[in-house]
C-alpha cells in the first residue's frame, strides 16, 4: 500500500510519441497509450498529469488534438479533473477499464445527429475559461463594460413589485413582450406582440430556426466570411451552408450560383449591421437589393442584428425587417451583445406562422425562459435603463475601439491591412506576405494568447485574425498585441 501512495506523489513519465505513419488517429493513439499504461498498473490513481500545452510539446500534435484526447479518456472515467488542482489519473480509472459491460460511449456519442465544433473551436471553448489566458478575439462585453449598477437598479425595483414565477406563456411574458415591441419600433420594425417570441440569446433562435424551418438538403447563403460557419447548428439539421462574396457594401445577394432543385428549400442568413467578423455595415441601398432579390427568389432571410445597438460613429440603417414588405424576414436580436451575455435573453420576429411554430418547438425544449430574467429584461427596457447604459456602453467601447487602432498602427503597420470598425467589437486582420494565422494560432496558444483565425469563418480566410477591443482591459489590449506582434514576425 505504501508504494502505491509513494508513486500517487510521482508526476507520469512519457517517452512515447504517437506514429504519424499510422492510419490511426492520432488522438485515438493517445487515448490507447493513456489505458495501456492505466491497465498495466504502470499508471495509478492520483498521479498527476501534465498540462495540456506540456502535453501537445511532449506528443508533437497540435492543442486541438490533446483536448480531443482528454475529452475522450475523461468519458472513459480514466482521468479527473478538478478545478485549480490540474488532471489526474482517476481513482477508479482501473476498474472503469476491467469493467467488461460498461457501454461504449464514444460509439453513442458519435452517432449522434448534432455535428461537433471543428477542433479549432473545440480548442478555443476550452481554452478561454483557462486561467492565465489572454482572449484576444472573445466576442462579449469586458467585464469592466457590462453595466452592474443599473442591473441592481432593475432588480431592486423588481423586489418591489409582484413578481411572476410559474411557466410562462410560450412566446413569452406578454409585458416583455410588449417592452420588446416598443424597442422594435425605435429602429422602424413595427409588428404585433404575436409576431415575438422570446428565446435564450440569439443562439437560441438559430437552433429553433434549424429544427422548425430548415429541412435536409436545404440551402443557406451567407457572407463569406460569417460568424454562421464557426458553428454546426445548421448542419446538424441536414443543411449546406454556401458562402456568398462581399464587397465593401455587404453581401453580393446576386453571385449566389448553384441554386437548389426545384422542391428543395433555401434561405439567406446575414448579419448587415457590423457584420461577424468583418464589422461591414450594409447601405440602406444594399439592403434594398437584397430584399428585392430574395423576394424575386421566394427566398427567406434570416436576419442577424444583434450588435445593432453598439454603433460608434453613426446610427446604422434601418434593419432589413424594418424595410421588408413581403413577410421574408425573419428578425433575431438581443441583450447578450450590447447589455449583458450573462442575461441569455434574445427576441425572434417573423410571420404569425412561423413564430408559433418555433413556439411549440421552444416548449418541447425548455418551457419558456427563465421568467425572472423575463421579468429583469422588461425593466431594463420599460424603465429607461438599457438605454442609459447602451449609451455608457458606446462611450467606452469607442476609445477601447481606437486604442486598438493607434495599438495595430504601432505594432502591426508593417505586418497587416484592417478597416476601422463603425461599430460592434471587433477588427477584421490580414496578414501581410501570406502568413498562416493557422499556425499563429498555434504558436500564440504556448504564449497564452488566444487568437482564431479567420478560416474559422471561411476556409479561404486562411490569413486573417478577428481581434477584439470589447473583451480586453487596456493591459491586457496593449500587452497581447505587443506580444502577437513578436509572434508574427517570427515566421518572417
Amino acid at each position: 500500500m505504501s508504494d502505491i501512495h509513494e508513486n500517487q506523489d510521482k508526476p507520469i513519465l512519457i517517452n512515447w510519441t504517437p506514429d504519424r505513419a499510422s492510419g490511426v488517429p492520432l488522438y485515438s493513439q493517445i487515448v490507447s497509450y493513456f489505458s495501456g499504461k492505466i491497465s498495466r498498473g504502470e499508471w495509478v490513481s492520483g498521479q498527476s498529469i501534465p498540462s495540456q500545452r506540456r502535453l501537445s510539446q511532449l506528443f508533437g500534435v497540435n492543442r486541438s488534438t490533446i483536448v480531443e484526447a482528454m475529452d475522450e479518456l475523461a468519458a472513459m472515467g480514466l482521468i479527473e479533473r478538478h478545478y485549480g488542482g490540474g488532471t489526474r489519473i482517476a481513482s477508479d480509472s482501473w476498474a472503469a477499464l476491467m469493467h467488461a459491460k460498461s457501454p461504449n460511449w464514444k460509439r453513442y456519442i458519435t452517432a449522434g445527429s448534432f455535428r461537433s465544433n471543428i477542433p479549432t473551436v473545440q480548442t478555443i471553448n476550452h481554452l478561454e475559461f483557462e486561467e492565465g489566458i489572454v482572449r484576444l478575439s472573445t466576442g462579449e462585453l469586458s467585464p469592466e463594460l457590462v453595466q452592474m449598477d443599473l442591473a441592481k437598479k432593475a432588480l431592486a425595483s423588481l423586489s418591489e413589485r409582484k413578481l411572476f414565477m410559474n411557466y410562462p406563456d410560450p412566446l413569452g411574458m406578454p409585458g416583455l413582450r410588449l417592452a420588446v415591441q416598443a424597442h422594435l419600433k425605435r429602429s422602424g420594425i413595427n409588428v404585433p406582440i404575436s409576431c415575438i417570441l422570446i428565446v435564450s440569446g440569439a443562439l437560441q433562435a438559430l437552433q429553433l430556426i434549424a429544427s422548425g424551418i430548415v429541412q435536409p438538403r436545404s440551402a443557406v447563403y451567407m457572407e463569406s466570411p460569417s460568424y454562421l460557419k464557426s458553428l454546426n447548428i445548421l448542419q446538424s439539421a441536414g443543411a449546406t451552408l454556401t458562402g456568398v462574396p462581399m464587397d465593401k457594401d455587404g453581401i453580393l445577394p446576386w453571385m449566389i450560383h448553384n441554386q437548389p432543385r426545384e422542391g428543395v428549400c433555401s434561405l439567406l442568413y446575414t448579419i448587415p449591421t457590423f457584420q461577424n467578423p468583418t464589422g461591414i455595415v450594409m447601405p440602406e441601398e444594399r439592403r434594398l437589393e437584397v430584399l428585392k432579390y430574395c423576394a424575386e427568389q421566394h427566398m427567406p432571410i434570416i436576419e442577424d442584428d444583434v450588435f445593432c445597438d453598439l454603433w460608434l460613429d453613426a446610427p446604422p440603417p434601418p434593419p432589413l425587417k424594418a424595410l421588408d414588405k413581403s413577410g421574408g424576414v425573419v428578425y433575431i436580436g438581443s441583450l447578450s451583445k450590447c447589455f449583458s451575455p450573462g442575461l441569455r435573453l434574445g427576441w425572434l420576429v417573423g410571420p404569425e406562422p412561423v413564430v408559433d411554430r418555433l413556439a411549440d418547438i421552444k416548449m418541447q425544449m425548455d418551457y419558456g425562459v427563465s421568467v425572472l430574467t423575463q421579468q429583469v429584461t422588461e425593466e431594463l427596457l420599460n424603465s429607461g435603463l438599457y438605454y442609459e447604459g447602451i449609451n455608457v456602453t458606446r462611450a467606452q467601447l469607442r476609445e477601447r475601439r481606437d486604442f486598438m487602432l493607434r495599438l495595430l498602427e504601432e505594432f502591426f503597420g508593417d505586418l497587416a491591412e484592417w478597416k476601422r470598425p463603425a461599430g460592434g467589437f471587433f477588427v477584421w486582420v490580414k496578414l501581410k506576405h501570406q502568413l498562416s494565422a493557422e499556425r499563429i494560432f498555434n504558436l500564440a496558444l504556448k504564449e497564452k494568447l488566444l487568437v482564431p483565425p479567420g478560416s474559422i469563418y471561411d476556409p479561404l480566410y486562411t490569413s486573417h485574425l478577428r481581434l477584439t477591443y470589447g473583451y480586453l482591459s487596456i493591459s491586457e489590449m496593449e500587452s497581447g498585441i505587443r506580444r502577437l506582434s513578436q509572434i508574427v514576425r517570427g515566421p518572417l
